[in-house]
Formats: structure tokens, sequence, C-alpha cells
């Protein structure tokens, strides 16, 4: 189901398997599907708001779909909305999202890492999204994720893009000084993958990789956690049959084709590269890891939502607006272009354009849910079947058949 969807419809799945809109049960039907409410455009902001918030309430209080449908069936959509109006004020948060006053400060920096997972981010700043909400916002460029952590605890960011598990680290204190972080919305989920070098092209067991030397963006990232999930899974022991670096995105590639490392995982458009740039290919996609993982979200510290209310409000409210034009297919060449220069991803248009295993979902998060451990008997199709950009993805990206 995506965050755009109706949270009340007892016949949509919270699950990603099926199409992208979460609606049909497979991509195929999904194009062939005639318009309905939950593939045609928003009408207005204030019910994509609406959408927004009361998702981010059923996916709190129903992180299962079983019973979020047997509930909705039992007692209705419009008794479900009242019951749970008496312990959450939907509307008054809508509202309160919707109108927030005007910003306290319009001059903001958002770090981000040029990949494709940051896509809204980056694209509200030359599309617009931050304009329209009064606020002049500079997406800056980071060479790697310990400099965006350092430059938000610093406070020369306002906010970042981080990934996921980031947050969580630095209000432990994991790694940096604990400082309390937020989670406004996880940005995307699935959009990973692990690549190979050209030379490993006959080594497709894991179980060959002892030995092997492989690139994870951060250690506090989801990248870290699924390849020691899949070593596992297949019988090595990820502290002492492979070696694990930390890279920083924009470097992966690089450092594969001077043989520095023997593989990595790492975001779509990193993966895309490798292959674009004939040094690599993809082993498989994260989807087939656990499907639905998230992957990176919008953070900022606590101090700066309860300082700087209203100028937080409207940041968010850009990056949902972003997201909901970025979970339409006739904007997907508008916004490769958009994200293409050297200032933001620094690629062909051709790379992000394929980009095809994304979902970007803004999921504001309201509680702390716990998400579902990936299975062993999970889901392996040839490709994400949600894609970036909410596009049903083909079963094979003409950019993976360079092999």
């Amino acid at each position: 189901m995506s965050t755009f969807d109706d949270p009340f419809d007892a016949n949509a799945r919270l699950s990603r398997l099926g199409c992208a809109c979460g609606r049909h049960r497979s991509a195929d039907e999904h194009d062939r599907a005639e318009v309905t409410l939950r593939c045609e455009p928003v009408p207005s902001d204030e019910k994509r708001y609406e959408g927004v918030v009361a998702s981010a309430v059923m996916r709190a209080m129903f992180p299962k779909d079983a019973a979020r449908r047997a509930f909705l069936k039992s007692v209705g959509a419009s008794t479900a909305l009242a019951a749970i109006s008496q312990f959450f004020p939907l509307q008054a948060a809508t509202e309160a999202f919707a109108d927030a006053g005007t910003p306290e400060k319009k001059d903001l920096k958002v770090g981000f890492i040029p990949i494709t997972c940051a896509t809204p981010i980056i694209m509200a700043a030359p599309l617009g999204f931050y304009a329209k909400y009064g606020l002049n916002v500079e997406v800056v460029k980071t060479a790697g994720w310990a400099v965006v952590r350092d430059k938000t605890i610093n406070k020369e960011y306002d906010a970042a893009h981080m990934l996921a598990p980031m947050p969580i680290a630095l209000s432990l204190g994991l790694g940096a000084q604990a400082i309390p972080f937020t989670v406004p919305a996880i940005e995307n989920i699935n959009g990973q993958g692990i690549t190979l070098a050209i030379k490993h092209k006959d080594k497709r067991d894991p179980r060959d990789w002892k030995g092997m030397k492989f690139a994870i963006p951060f250690d506090y990232s989801m990248h870290n956690y699924l390849l020691r999930y899949y070593l596992a899974e297949h019988g090595l022991d990820p502290d002492t049959d492979v070696q694990l670096r930390s890279v920083p995105p924009p470097e992966m590639v690089a450092n594969l084709r001077a043989d520095n490392i023997d593989g990595f995982l790492a975001p779509d458009n990193i993966c895309q590269r490798a292959i674009y740039d004939g040094v690599g290919f993809m082993h498989i996609l994260s989807k087939e890891i656990w499907d639905g993982h998230p992957c990176c979200s919008f953070a900022a510290s606590r101090e700066f939502i309860t300082t700087l209310p209203n100028s937080f409000a409207a940041l968010t409210r850009a990056i949902v607006d972003a997201t909901a034009y970025a979970s339409k297919a006739e904007n997907r060449k508008q916004i490769a272009e958009a994200i293409a220069p050297a200032n933001y991803i620094n690629a062909p248009v051709t790379v992000p354009t394929c980009e095809r295993t994304t979902e970007f979902c803004a999921e504001t998060v309201v509680t702390g849910n716990t998400v579902p451990r990936p299975s062993a008997n999970s889901d392996s199709s040839a490709s994400n079947t949600h894609s970036g950009m909410n596009v049903a993805a083909s079963a094979t990206n003409p950019m993976y058949s360079k092999l």
C-alpha cells in the first residue's frame, strides 16, 4: 500500500508484493487496470496530507496486513475512522501539518548523499517544492555518511538525508555524542543491490565468497545489516570469512574498478553506474533479501523541530509533495534530468532514468514501529516489482542485461 493510498480500504495491502500501488496482484494487472482512486492523483494538498497522516497512524497500529484488514472488514471504514479518532486526533493532526504558520527560518541547509534514495529531497530544490512553502533551501551534496552525521550534529545542516538506522544510533550515542534525533519520514524502501566485479561473474553462489572484500556505505546502515544477513544465510561469518569496509557510495565504483573491493551492497544508481561503466554486474536486488526493507530517511534533531516548528513543517510538506510527484511515472524523465547534474547525483541521465527498484514512500513516522524481519522464504523475483517513482517495473531492467 502506498502512503498516498486510502489506509481504510480493507482490500488494499500494506505489503509491497504485487504492483507499485499495492492494489493489484501484479505489475501487469496494475498496467491493465482502469484508473481508480488509488492510482490517480490526489485532488488537493489537503487530501494528500490527510491521507499521509491517516496512513502513518494505521501503519503504526496495524503493521501486519491480516490484523488491519480483519479490523476494517469487521467494523467498516467509517466506524474504524471514528474509533481511531477517539484516541488520535486525525483531523487536528492533519490541520496542524497542513496549516503551519510562517517559517521562523527560511534559509535552510539540508545535506544529502548523491544517491537516488534522496530523490524527493534533492528534486524539491530545482523543481520548486521548497519555494512553494516560502523556504530557500540549499541542498548540499556531501561526501559520506559520517560527514552528514557530523555536519548535522554541528548544526551546519538544519536537516539531512540519513540512512534509516543513523538517527537511532545518534540518539543512542553510538559512534558520536548522544543527541535526540527524529525521523519525520522514511524516504524509500528497497532500491539497493549487491554488485560484484566482472571478474567474479562465475561466483554466483555466496558460499564461494570467502576471503572477498565488500564495501558498505556505513556501519549503521541497512546495507550492513542486509549483507550480514545474506552472508550468514549462506553459511559465511561476516566478521571472519569476508572483509566489510565502510566506503562512501560515490567512491564505490572507483574502488571496484581499482580492484580494492570485490563487490558492494549499495543504492541502485551506484549499482547501475558500475554496470554502465562495465566494471560490475548485479548479483541480487535487496528486495530479494527482504522485500519492503526501509533504506533512507529524512531526519532532523529534536531541537530543530521544537525550536523551529513552522520551518520544520514547511520542509516536511515540501518533501511529501515532492514524493507524491515522484510517484507518477510520467514525471520520471523530468526528475531524472533535474537530479542528474554534477551538483546533485552526477550521473548520465540514463542512470537515474533506469532506476527501477526504489519506491519513494515518505512514510510519516508517528511511533516506533517494529519493522518485520526478513524471511528466508521471501519472494525472489527477477526484479523489484515496484519501482522508484511508482512505476511497475518490468521483469528485466535493460541495464542489467550487459552480462
